[in-house]
């Protein structure tokens, strides 16, 4: 099948597809992608191996439809993963020290009730 990427036109089939990217360890998935036999490639990857050309010279895009073309499966590229929690503030990390209340304890002043002065 006639595919045109980055302006020039290539006469590509499945199974050259297959066997070029047969034994090539895919890279890193970080944005779209197509799944060749068990594996799942970057298009980029793909399109530069299949074509010999620098990946600078044609768009995800390009490929993508290509190898949709081709009857390949192409995925879109993965959702970013979530933020981190935010940091832990340091109150609560080292909560204030309240000081402990505790009933006043100073001795009555004056004579107790019963009159005498050690208690009754």
């Amino acid at each position: 099948m006639r595919v045109i990427i980055a302006g020039y036109p290539f006469d590509l089939t499945a199974s050259e597809v297959e066997l070029t990217m047969r034994g090539v360890r895919p890279e890193p998935i970080t944005g779209p992608s197509v799944k060749i036999g068990r594996s799942t490639f970057p298009v980029k990857q793909v399109g530069a191996l299949v074509t010999r050309q620098d990946r600078r010279d044609f768009s995800a895009g390009e490929v993508t439809r290509a190898m949709t073309r081709l009857g390949f499966t192409c995925l879109a590229a993965p959702a970013p993963p979530p933020p981190p929690p935010p940091p832990l503030s340091d109150e609560f990390l080292y909560p204030e020290v309240l000081p402990i209340s505790t009933p006043d304890r100073t001795p009555p002043t004056g004579p107790h009730p019963s009159g005498s002065p050690f208690g009754s």
